[in-house]
């Protein structure tokens, strides 16, 4: 089993993800998970990170305590550089002003295509979810981490609507479906860092968190996940890193 240790589950995915970001970097964020991870890296090890909302927000100071539930909140406006109109913020996507794409989802599949519209059955969905909102702008135009917790109902062989591209078929067919930028960087669980192959693009695991056993992550994957027979491990979070991430998050609204 999976050793938690002095952290819970949200937390090692909010710390393993903030330590993939890199100072200088302009990052498209969601809330949740994403947010913590991206105010995590400025405040440890990127002070020049950039954050972007969709909403229209660029450069926030996410304020202690005051976690905006949405990205359309005003808590998100705190101190930051610009406001500007939601399509003004995509037409930097489309520009290629931003390095990094950084969400979750409802279920990825094996070429690290997300889905965040339903679940089943298109014409009667076992459950409808959210939708794309930026997410399909996100995912073509720039690299993507995702976020997320690794169960087999979440990795799935073959998502059920693609709403956010990754390598889609594998191979070339990003590129020939003329999504020629981009794609699929990191899968963040809270089991494991997750790849893409430079062929194929498959899914393939790069590192194992602590306690974790390769034997978990396949008894927890929908499809074949290839795991080197040497694989790395991650160093677990730093006694730092939580102690930023509890004093963003007091109330523990996203890592409990």
């Amino acid at each position: 089993m999976t050793e938690r240790k002095n952290y819970t589950a949200s937390e090692l995915l909010a710390v393993m993800s903030g330590r993939i970001l890199e100072d200088g970097q302009i990052v498209f964020a969601g809330v949740g998970i994403p947010l913590l991870a991206a105010t995590l890296a400025q405040r440890v090890h990127a002070p020049g990170l950039t954050i972007l909302f969709e909403g229209g927000v660029v450069g926030p100071f996410v304020v202690p305590g005051e976690l905006p539930p949405s990205t359309n909140e005003q808590r998100c406006t705190r101190r930051a550089n610009m406001v500007l109109p939601i399509t003004d913020v995509l037409l930097l996507l489309q520009r290629g002003y931003v390095d990094v794409g950084f969400m979750g989802g409802a279920q990825i599949d094996r070429y690290g295509n997300l889905n965040s519209s339903f679940i089943g059955n298109p014409e009667k969905p076992a459950i409808r979810l959210p939708g794309t909102g930026g997410g399909n702008d996100i995912s073509s135009l720039t690299q993507m981490i995702v976020a997320m917790k690794h169960e087999k109902r979440r990795f799935v062989d073959a998502v059920d609507f693609i709403t956010s591209p990754g390598f889609i078929k594998g191979g070339t067919s990003r590129a020939d479906s003329g999504l020629i930028a981009g794609g699929m960087y990191r899968v963040v669980t809270d089991l494991a860092i997750l790849g893409f192959d430079a062929e194929t693009k498959e899914m393939q695991v790069i590192a194992l968190h602590p306690g974790v056993e390769a034997e978990e992550v396949k008894d927890n994957t929908g499809f074949d996940i290839a795991i080197p027979d040497h694989v790395a491990r991650t160093e677990p979070p730093q006694e730092n890193e939580l102690a930023v991430l509890r004093d963003v998050d007091p109330d523990r609204l996203y890592t409990a």
